[in-house]
């Protein structure tokens, strides 16, 4: 897409998007132990996820690996930009550390030479290993300075510890000092084994992991303690938006508990973090945007997932009472924002 062309029209760039590398290292025969996951390729592009133990996890098509076929889709929906980052199952956070910077710096790289080969259309996020903040400083520099991406993606916590851990520190300042965005994606839900069926992790664990990071984030005085973190919550917040009316309620008729690290109102904290447009529901949106304003919402579509916004940007663009301005905001104007990017360098 030339940039004359993208000119004509409001710039539309999807932060939340997931790619696959097309081959995925054995990393069990690599380290002597398993866990990993494997890439099991199938006809026409398509392919199984596995546990190297043989456990089906998800099957993905051509366009979760190949970015010809993403950026055909892409110019079907108009999207401009995307922002790459990987699938959260590949964070590996639960391996020895060592071998899970490994397996990071392996999918970051692939990430980035993606970036590089088509610049004006794939920003890139990288993951790092934060079971081991000092291996996740060095990672996340080598992301920010060697291989060009914008930031990481990091999960809703880290086996026992939540994002408000004093160990993580060091990540947060190594953030605040390169400029580095965030993108918190829910993973490893609490209370998945006691819900298995009907897909209740992904329905109903989702929300409340997203929930669960921004408020251990806020009452741990995290966004106090490092302001100028730039920092996204995928699904739209999860539920925080329409359970903060109890949170805040909470926060004020029982501070021995909820103000223990953070004295700050959880509701002032708004506008200090984005969240992305998947709501899936124009009253949900509505009241996402009531609540955090134009200004601290950005597209994301969860591509090229099911459970994403199918067509990219539609629920934004059908919105009743937007103007052009707060529309050119939601589908590129946050995202440039919380990129440390400007719209020209798209042009």
């Amino acid at each position: 897409m030339g940039s004359e062309e993208i000119m004509k029209k409001p710039l539309k760039i999807d932060m939340h998007n997931h790619i696959l590398p097309k081959k995925v290292p054995k990393f069990k025969e690599m380290f002597g132990y398993g866990g990993f996951i494997e890439l099991h390729p199938k006809e026409n592009g398509y392919a199984d996820m596995l546990r190297d133990d043989g456990h089906f996890f998800r099957a993905v098509e051509p366009n979760c690996m190949d970015v010809d076929v993403r950026i055909e889709e892409m110019d079907r929906f108009n999207v401009d930009v995307q922002v790459l980052s990987t699938v959260p199952v590949m964070f590996s956070e639960w391996a020895k550390p060592a071998d899970t910077l490994v397996v990071n710096h392996f999918l970051n790289t692939d990430i980035a030479e993606s970036v590089a080969r088509h610049p004006k259309r794939f920003v890139g996020l990288g993951t790092i290993p934060l079971n081991d903040p000092q291996l996740g400083c060095q990672e996340l520099h080598i992301c920010m300075k060697e291989l060009g991406l914008c930031g990481v993606q990091i999960g809703s916590h880290y086996g026992k510890l939540n994002l408000n851990d004093p160990s993580l520190y060091p990540f947060y300042e190594e953030a605040e000092k390169l400029g580095a965005a965030i993108l918190v994606h829910p993973w490893d839900m609490m209370g998945a084994d006691t819900m298995p069926d009907y897909w209740l992790p992904w329905l109903v664990g989702m929300p409340g992991e997203t929930t669960r990071a921004i408020c251990t984030m806020i009452f741990g005085g995290i966004f106090k303690k490092f302001p100028k973190l730039r920092v996204c919550f995928a699904h739209g917040g999860g539920s925080f938006a329409y359970t903060l009316g109890r949170i805040e309620h909470g926060f004020n008729v029982r501070p021995d508990l909820c103000q223990v690290d953070n004295q700050v109102n959880p509701r002032d904290y708004l506008g200090k973090f984005y969240v992305d447009s998947i709501n899936h529901d124009p009253k949900a949106f509505q009241y996402n945007l009531d609540t955090y304003g134009a200004d601290s919402i950005m597209l994301g579509t969860d591509y090229p997932f099911p459970l994403g916004e199918l067509e990219p940007g539609k629920l934004i663009e059908n919105m009743p009472g937007l103007d052009d301005a707060q529309k050119e905001r939601l589908l590129s104007g946050s995202a440039l924002e919380w990129l440390g990017l400007e719209k020209e360098f798209f042009q």
